[in-house]
C-alpha cells in the first residue's frame, strides 16, 4: 500500500515542538502522531526534497530525521517477520534503486513482534542482497527505511540529502570512548562527527560550569589549552594536563576578571535558559574577533519554541548564530553554536 506521507522524527516529548516549527511553514498541511518520537505532514503537492529544503534554509531546531512513505505493513501481518519481508521487497521492487543503498530500521513505539529490529534489518539486506542491491547502514544516495511503529512497519525511501540525517530516525549511535569522564561528552562529539561546522581547530578555550571535566578532556583532544571554571572538582585524571588550568569560581565573577581571551568558549550548565544566554553576553568580551561559543539551553516540552526563540534573538545581539538544534544526545536541551559578530 503506498503512502503519500512524509514523516518526521524529533525527540520524545518534542515531536509537537517540531510540528510546530513545520506548521509554520506549511500552514496548510495536515499532521498526525505516528509514535513517541515520530511524526507525519501531508500537505499537497509537498515533496521531500521540498520538506528537507525548507528544514534547512529557516533552519528548524526539532526536526532531526526525515522518510517518504512509500508502503506499510498493518500491524496484525506486521507479526510475521516473512510477510513484512516481502512486503517490503515489493514496494521497493516499484522504486527506480540503485545498484547500492543504505538501509534503515529501527522502531517507534511499542509494536507486539517476536522480532528485534536488527533481526528485521538483517532479513531485508538479505531479500535485496538476493536481487543484486547491495546494502550499507550509511553513506549511499538512496536510502530505504522501515519503521517499526505501534500499528504496523512503514516502508520509506528518500534521498540522503533529503533526510537531513544518515542515522535511522536521526538517531546518533556513539561508541562510549576509552577514558570518558562524563556522558555529557557524546554530546561535542555528536556536534563534531556528524553537524559540518566550522569550528576552531585549537587555541584557547573557557569552558563554563567545567566539573567534573567531560566536554574539557574532549576540548583537549581537540588541541585547545583550557580554562576550565567551576568550584567544583574536576576529574584527577586531567589535574596532570599542563593544558588544563583549573579556575575554582563560577562564570560570572571569572568572566568579570580574567583577562583571557579565547578563542570557544563553551557552557554546559544546569542554568535557566534565559540566564544562561545572559552569561553568554557577558562572555563575549572574553572572544577574540570571529571566536565562537558552543551552548546548550536546558529546555522542558511545555513552551519549548517560545523559550528557545527568546534565547537565540538575544544572542543576536551579540552573535551570529551558526547552527541551533536538538541532538540526539541533548536529551532536555537545545545545542546552540555563535560566532562573535563583526
Amino acid at each position: 500500500m503506498s503512502g503519500s506521507r512524509l514523516l518526521f522524527s524529533a525527540a520524545e516529548d518534542y515531536v509537537e515542538s517540531a510540528a510546530s516549527e513545520l506548521r509554520e511553514l506549511f500552514p496548510d498541511a495536515r499532521f498526525g502522531s505516528i509514535g513517541p518520537d515520530l511524526g507525519w505532514i501531508v500537505a499537497e503537492g509537498l515533496a521531500i526534497g521540498a520538506l528537507a529544503e525548507a528544514c534547512l534554509q529557516t533552519p528548524t531546531i526539532f526536526v532531526r530525521h526525515l522518510m517518504r512513505e512509500v508502503g506499510s505493513v498493518p500491524a496484525p501481518v506486521a507479526a510475521n517477520l516473512d510477510d513484512v519481508v516481502a512486503i517490503a521487497i515489493g514496494a521497493w521492487a516499484q522504486l527506480p534503486l540503485k545498484q547500492d543503498v543504505s538501509l534503515q530500521v529501527w522502531s517507534s513505539g511499542e509494536l507486539a513482534v517476536d522480532y528485534r529490529t536488527d533481526e528485521l534489518r538483517l532479513a531485508l539486506a538479505d531479500a535485496l542482497g538476493e536481487r543484486d542491491i547491495a546494502v550499507a547502514r550509511s553513506g549511499k544516495e538512496q536510502v530505504l527505511g522501515a519503521v517499526v511503529a505501534p500499528d504496523g512497519v512503514i516502508l520509506g525511501f528518500n534521498s540522503l540529502a533529503s533526510g537531513l540525517s544518515d542515522w535511522p530516525g536521526g538517531r546518533v549511535r556513539l561508541t562510549k570512548p576509552k577514558g570518558q569522564i562524563a556522558r555529557s561528552e557524546f554530546k561535542l562529539e555528536e556536534l563534531l562527527r556528524v553537524h559540518n561546522l566550522d569550528l576552531p581547530d585549537g587555541g584557547i578555550a573557557i569552558d563554563l560550569g567545567a566539573s567534573p571535566g567531560g566536554w574539557t578532556r574532549i576540548l583537549r583532544q581537540w588541541g585547545f589549552t583550557v580554562w576550565a571554571v567551576d568550584p567544583g572538582k574536576l576529574d584527577p585524571r586531567l589535574a596532570s594536563d599542563r593544558g588544563v588550568h583549573h579556575v575554582k569560581m563560577t562564570a560570572g565573577p571569572f568572566l568579570n576578571l580574567t583577562d583571557v581571551v579565547a578563542d570557544l568558549v563553551v557552557n554546559d550548565m544546569r542554568m535557566d535558559p534565559d540566564l544562561s544566554t545572559l552569561v553568554m553576553l557577558d562572555a563575549v568580551s572574553r572572544l577574540k574577533p570571529g571566536g565562537m561559543t558552543i551552548q546548550t539551553l536546558k529546555v522542558t516540552p511545555h513552551n519549548t519554541l517560545r523559550t528557545v526563540r527568546r534565547s537565540l534573538d538575544l544572542l543576536r545581539r551579540e552573535y551570529e548564530i551558526v547552527w541551533a538544534g536538538q541532538l540526539h544526545h541533548n536529551r532536555n536541551e537545545v545545542t546552540v553554536v555563535a560566532r562573535k559578530a563583526a
